[in-house]
């Protein structure tokens, strides 16, 4: 039984909205204000997961990444392109885009299915990491907290949430946090 991780760049107000820019919000590029020591390579130290997990990814986060990483060739990257992947969504998608891509379509149940086979990594995607903190299903959350608070935009958590802090290190700018849900 694998165990399904949350992993998400978040503002001290847990804000995950639009940390890259591409979204067009008013306060849009946060996460990249700070310089790349924080977001470039891996950060949130996936390390062997990426060889033995299932990435998973919401439909426009799939797409925006299959336009960004398969042109990419540090060593992150070949590990990011060699990784299987699953993208969350109903809708139609051109897999070709990106290598070892497949389609989940049942939602947060595909999703803990696939975690009876591996590990599983949910990267971005907040409607979906909202689905399975609702169903109990997340086991870990890996955030990059930058030094910033927005007072407006979408949050990590829809739902008050008890955590426990795991560990804590600085990353650039940042602080990688990793916390494990208090069962309730």
């Amino acid at each position: 039984m694998g165990e399904i991780v949350v992993i998400q760049y978040v503002t001290l107000d847990g804000v995950v909205e639009d940390p890259d820019g591409r979204g067009g919000t008013e306060h849009g590029g946060w996460a990249f204000r700070f310089g790349p020591e924080a977001i470039a390579g891996d950060k949130f130290r996936l390390g062997p997961l990426l060889q033995s997990a299932e990435l998973v990814f919401g439909r426009r986060t799939w797409e925006h990444f299959a336009t960004l990483w398969p042109t990419r060739s540090d060593p992150f990257a070949g590990a990011m392109n060699a990784a299987r992947k699953a993208v969350v969504t109903s809708s139609e998608c051109d897999l070709g885009k990106w290598a070892n891509s497949t389609v989940v379509a049942d939602g947060v149940d595909g999703v803990a299915r696939l975690a009876t086979e591996r590990d599983v990594v949910v990267i971005g995607s907040t409607s979906l990491v909202h689905a399975l903190a609702e169903s109990g299903d997340v086991d870990e959350y890996r955030l990059i907290i930058f030094p910033t608070a927005l007072g407006t935009g979408r949050r990590l958590f829809a739902r008050p949430a008890d955590l426990e802090l795991v560990s804590a290190e600085a990353v650039g700018a940042g602080v990688l946090a990793r916390y494990r849900p208090v069962p309730g």
